[in-house]
């Protein structure tokens, strides 16, 4: 459960290549167009654009971070959905088809 809120929200990031991650976490950054966007639970609803960069998130009190390729993000009901579309898997050693794959804490 999250820390302070005892509220927590879904997080679902997909590549072409399939999930990078799935879970639920406290919070989360997203590097979106104009900025970076914090998004915490009760969030209104939301839809954005995403630019490369990383994601970063809170998962059961630890701090993590997914590489992403540029893509959008949706909102609603205490789910966030980033889909990015031009992932470079070949680059990161984060991706899970890499066998050293893990998420960065």
């Amino acid at each position: 459960m999250a820390e302070d809120s005892g509220r927590v929200m879904k997080l679902e990031i997909v590549a072409r290549a399939g999930s990078l991650f799935e879970g639920e976490v406290s919070d989360v950054v997203v590097p979106a167009f104009h900025g970076e966007m914090g998004i915490l639970p009760r969030r209104a609803p939301v839809m954005a654009v995403v630019r490369q960069g990383v994601v970063r998130f809170t998962e059961n009190g630890e701090k993590k971070s997914v590489e992403v390729g540029d893509g959008f993000l949706t909102v609603d009901q205490d789910h966030v959905t980033v889909v990015v579309e031009n992932y470079d898997e070949d680059r990161d050693p984060q991706h899970p088809s890499n066998p050293a794959a893990s998420i960065q804490e």
